[in-house]
């Protein structure tokens, strides 16, 4: 994976990203979503959500399906580069997809924003696909340039809603099978009616029950998660 060079946060494209295990997209999104990233349409996306709903699992998974395509991708997390935007756009010239994560960081932040139009313009030029992630939409972003709002606005939109229950769950039951972990269907009642933690949390949660059920030799069930979460760092 290519991030740009001396960012604190150096991400590989984990196994978990992937758009085959996104549960959730609208209606078309990931067929769309996935022609643009092995470069078979040459739209360029705007992935607008709340947090949670899961904008940096698709732009990951995008990088990782355009690298698999043979082309060369880039991750970059908006608010590692904070002040210093126009540098870290410099380095990825030549690339073919860069995926702009986390938008509100530099909102409001002008000289973020000239950079980011000026590449936006240098990347239209060069034929680099550009996918940006925020919260809001571009005109409720607080951007104090109206020329990248403009430019914002002319991506294709994909907007990502918060999962209820039943997808949370689907979720949980999709990231146990694929690492062959044994949890029952009450646990995960259990864990959806006792956390109240929001998606990014509970899956994390389940990475450290994988490994905590691995060192017991034990399946997750309602008991298993009452005496390891009763002590433990993700006590409730």
């Amino acid at each position: 994976m290519s991030v740009v060079p001396q960012l604190p946060l150096a991400l590989r494209y984990p196994q978990d990203e992937r758009l085959e295990t996104f549960i959730g997209a609208p209606d078309g999104a990931l067929a769309q979503l996935r022609a643009i990233a092995v470069g078979a349409a040459h739209d360029w996306v705007y992935l607008e959500g709340a947090p949670g709903t899961g904008k940096t699992h698709q732009a990951l998974a995008m990088c990782s399906l355009a690298e698999q395509a043979g082309r060369q991708p880039t991750y970059l997390p908006l608010k590692a580069v904070v002040g210093r935007t126009r540098a870290a756009l410099e380095s990825l010239e030549g690339r073919d997809l860069v995926a702009l994560d986390g938008l509100d960081a530099v909102a409001g932040q002008r000289e973020d924003e000239v950079a980011l139009f000026d590449f936006h313009n240098r990347a239209r030029a060069a034929g680099i696909t550009l996918l940006y992630t925020a919260q809001h939409a571009p005109d409720q972003l607080g951007l104090v340039l109206p020329d990248l709002r403009s430019r914002l606005q002319q991506c294709v939109r994909v907007v990502l809603q918060p999962l209820d229950d039943e997808g949370r769950a689907a979720v949980l039951r999709e990231r146990a099978a694929r690492r062959g972990l044994a949890i029952d269907e009450a646990a995960i009642e259990w864990l959806l009616t006792r956390t109240g933690r929001e998606l990014g949390s509970l899956v994390s949660l389940l990475d450290w029950l994988d490994r905590e059920s691995l060192a017991a030799q034990r399946r997750i069930t309602v008991p298993f998660l009452r005496q390891v979460l009763e002590d433990g760092p993700h006590r409730l």
